[in-house]
């Protein structure tokens, strides 16, 4: 069944933002297993709560987030990031 008229698919660089996304934030040890991540027109939203892997050297989450928003904003996959979470320990 194809997409009604209202209804968004999935675009295929949205997809690919998200998994760089996940990717990068894996990679920097931060646990988002209580959070949401969604890419809309290449917008990245992290909602919910982030914080560190057990076993990271991150020492504050916030900027840490706020570093790889930054690294992020550079992949042609995501054009903006936005970071409205809350950070645990």
């Amino acid at each position: 069944m194809g997409a009604q008229a209202g209804e968004s698919m999935a675009n295929e660089q949205d997809v690919r933002g998200l998994r760089v996304a996940r990717s990068e934030l894996a990679r920097r040890g931060v646990d988002i297993a209580r959070a949401d991540l969604r890419v809309l027109r290449g917008t990245l939203y992290i909602k919910g709560q982030v914080s560190a892997m057990r076993g990271s050297s991150i020492k504050d989450i916030k900027t840490e987030l706020e570093h790889i928003g930054r690294l992020l904003r550079q992949r042609p996959d995501i054009r903006d990031v936005v970071i409205d979470c809350s950070f645990g320990g």
